[in-house]
């Protein structure tokens, strides 16, 4: 166990378990865990060159070790000719510390999010959870509505199915299905599937890690929307992190405070905060620039590729 997480809790995204994803994934990583900070970085490729992605990273517990975690990345940068070190601190006041030439890009992973503490008595957790869903949840089976986990990655179609509804009707991009049946076929993935009546009219796939439950992906038909089946599936994946142990459920990301209601997560926010959870904020994502003049080039030809 690396030293820095005896003192606090690592993203699953800065993990072990996620470099052995991108490793099934083909991609090339770099892995560092020691007592001060603890990073994953993954090499991208662009035109013209290549960058080190950090996923919620580096982690380290004071600003200090936040510097070492910096300057130790600059060299790997260099080492590896990476254009520039695009890094998304969890901790807010670790933006204020970035070098300055350092420049801020769209984030990439939510920037804020809805965490539900799952620890306590059993009536202090019930009264965590919204009464109409729960209501909704008792008479599934009335209903005929079942929950079931799956590990197997041909079951991610149903998925797909749904999100690539969800994405038209909400203009948001979706993962490919070969990246999903790689990520199922991780130990710290579940897919659960909503059935009614023989059709998935639902499906969530959940992370577990250390002591969270990320709820990252999750979609619903039309005829699940009429049955509340999203609703009756996160009730279970909380309910089910519970059970195991788990402390924390994240429902991964919300719309920025003062988003307007035709943000594409409005909804998804909505629902979310419906649960007696808190909200966490980020830095969000960064760029260190290690080489200016291909960087230019870099932020033009995607400007470019995004006009086209």
């Amino acid at each position: 166990m690396c030293g820095i997480m005896k003192t606090m809790e690592i993203p699953i995204t800065q993990s072990e378990d996620w470099e052995k994803l991108q490793q099934d994934l083909k991609e090339t990583s770099f892995f560092k865990c020691g007592p001060n900070y603890q990073y994953l970085a993954i090499k991208k490729r662009v035109p013209g060159g290549s960058y080190l992605y950090l996923p919620y990273g580096p982690v380290a517990d004071t600003k200090e070790n936040f510097r070492l975690a910096l300057d130790d990345l600059k060299a790997l940068a260099k080492k590896e000719d990476a254009i520039f070190i695009r890094v998304e601190p969890r901790n807010p006041d670790f933006a204020k510390i970035l070098p300055q030439n350092t420049e801020k890009s769209h984030d990439l992973n939510p920037k804020e999010t809805w965490v539900l503490d799952l620890e306590g008595s059993d009536d202090e957790f019930k009264n965590k959870l919204p009464s109409r869903l729960l209501r909704y949840y008792k008479n599934r089976e009335k209903n005929d509505i079942k929950v079931e986990k799956s590990q197997n990655p041909d079951d991610v179609k149903y998925l797909i199915a749904l999100q690539k509804a969800l994405a038209k009707e909400k203009n948001i991009s979706t993962f490919s299905e070969e990246y999903l049946k790689t990520e199922l076929k991780q130990p710290f993935a579940t897919l659960y599937l909503v059935k009614h009546d023989k059709n998935i009219i639902a499906a969530g796939l959940i992370f577990d890690h250390d002591t969270t439950r990320y709820n990252l992906q999750g979609a619903q038909s039309d005829e699940g929307r009429k049955l509340h089946a999203t609703g009756i599936l996160t009730i279970e994946l909380i309910k089910d992190a519970r059970e195991k142990g788990l402390k924390l459920f994240d429902f991964w990301g919300i719309a920025p405070e003062g988003a307007p209601q035709n943000h594409p997560w409005a909804g998804f926010t909505n629902f979310k905060k419906t649960f007696a959870g808190r909200e966490v904020d980020f830095a969000g994502t960064y760029d260190i620039i290690i080489k200016p003049t291909k960087y230019k080039t870099y932020k033009l030809m995607r400007k470019i590729r995004r006009l086209i």
